[in-house]
C-alpha cells in the first residue's frame, strides 16, 4: 500500500495517447475503507477508466477521474452498487441499526386491541364513532381535521380488528426496525392522514370510514421504496417493482369484502410510495440514530394522536 499523502496512478500513463497533458482531474470519491477503495479501482480498472487514488492517510482516500470521465466511471461504481447489494457507508450503517425499544409494534397493535375492547362494534349510537369516526362531511365543511387521525384506532367488527392486526404486527415489526420509532411514527401518522385527507376529497361529502387498514397499506408502500437507489441505468426499472410490488399486494389484500374501503387502502399505498422516498431523505437516515430525535419524534406524534382524541370527546 503507498504511504501517506501519495498518489498514484492505475490503468493508463499520466498522458494522452496524443502526448498532450491530462485533462483536468475531477474527484468521484472520497473513501475511509482501504477494502472499498481497492473495489472501486478494481471496477474502474475493469471498463478501462483512468483513474488515479490520492492517499491522505489510512482513512481518507480520494479517487480522481479526468472530467470526461466522470459521468461514466460515476455510472459503473453505482451499477457496481446496485448489482452487488453493496451501497454507500450509509446504507451499511442501515443494516447495523437496531432501535433502542424493539417492542413499538405489539405495544401499537396492543393498544388497538385494548381500544377495541373500549369503544366495540361500530353502533350508531355509540359516542366513541359518532365523535371519532371519520366523516368526510364534517371534515370538508365543518373542518374537523382530527378525524384524518382518530379513525384509525377505530375499528368496524372484531374480523376487521384482527385482519389489521395480524398483517399490521409483521410490517409494523419490520418498518420500525429500519426507521426507529420516533420517526416510523411519524411517517406512519402523516403518511395515514394525508391518505384520509385524499380518500376524503375523493368521495366528497357522505363517506364514513373507520379502521388501521390505511395506515396497514401506508406502511407497504413505504417499505416497498425504502430501498429505492435511483442512480443507476435501471432507473426506470427500479421505480416501477415497488409500484408493482404495492398494487399487487392491495389486489391480493384490500380490495373485497363488503366493508372495504379501497379508496383508503389505494391512497394509503400511494401515500407510503411517497412518504418512503421521504423517509430515506439523508438527514433523516442520520437522525435514525439520535435517541433524543427518535424520542422527541415519538412523543410528538403520541401527543398528536391524544390530542386529536381530546377534540373528539371534547
Amino acid at each position: 500500500m503507498p504511504s501517506n499523502d501519495r498518489d498514484y496512478a492505475e490503468n493508463q500513463p499520466a498522458t494522452t495517447p496524443s502526448g498532450n497533458a491530462r485533462s483536468p482531474e475531477v474527484r468521484i470519491a472520497e473513501i475511509q475503507d482501504p477494502e472499498t477503495l481497492n473495489i472501486y479501482s478494481l471496477v474502474l480498472s475493469a471498463v478501462d477508466i483512468t483513474h488515479r487514488i490520492h492517499m491522505h492517510s489510512t482513512t481518507r482516500m480520494e479517487i480522481f477521474v479526468t472530467r470526461s470521465m466522470e459521468e461514466k466511471a460515476l455510472h459503473e461504481l453505482a451499477a457496481y452498487a446496485v448489482e452487488n447489494q453493496e451501497p454507500p457507508e450509509l446504507q451499511k450503517g442501515e443494516a447495523d441499526f437496531i432501535p433502542t425499544f424493539r417492542a413499538m409494534a405489539p405495544l401499537l397493535i396492543g393498544s388497538l386491541v385494548l381500544m377495541y375492547g373500549v369503544t366495540g362494534d361500530w353502533q350508531p349510537d355509540s359516542y366513541w364513532f359518532i365523535q371519532g369516526a371519520g366523516d368526510s362531511r364534517a371534515i370538508l365543511e365543518d373542518y374537523q381535521f382530527y378525524r384524518l387521525i382518530t379513525p384509525l384506532t377505530l375499528h368496524a367488527d372484531l374480523v376487521h380488528l384482527l385482519s389489521n392486526s395480524i398483517l399490521g404486527l409483521f410490517l409494523l415489526h419490520f418498518f420500525f426496525h429500519l426507521t426507529g420509532n420516533g420517526i416510523g411514527l411519524t411517517a406512519l401518522l402523516l403518511s395515514s392522514a394525508s391518505a384520509n385527507l385524499l380518500n376524503v376529497m375523493v368521495h366528497g361529502p357522505g363517506h364514513l370510514f373507520v379502521g388501521f387498514s390505511t395506515a396497514t397499506f401506508s406502511v407497504i408502500g413505504m417499505l416497498c421504496t425504502m430501498n429505492y437507489i435511483g442512480r443507476s441505468s435501471r432507473f426506470r426499472l427500479l421505480f416501477l417493482m415497488p409500484i408493482m410490488a404495492g398494487l399487487a399486494l392491495l389486489a391480493m389484500l384490500g380490495s373485497s369484502g363488503a366493508r372495504t374501503d379501497l379508496g383508503g387502502h389505494l391512497f394509503g399505498l400511494l401515500c407510503g410510495l411517497t412518504y418512503g422516498n421521504l423517509v430515506r431523505l439523508p438527514f433523516v437516515s442520520t437522525l435514525r440514530t439520535s435517541f433524543i430525535g427518535q424520542s422527541l419524534l415519538g412523543t410528538v406524534a403520541i401527543i398528536v394522536l391524544l390530542g386529536c382524541w381530546l377534540i373528539a370527546l371534547s
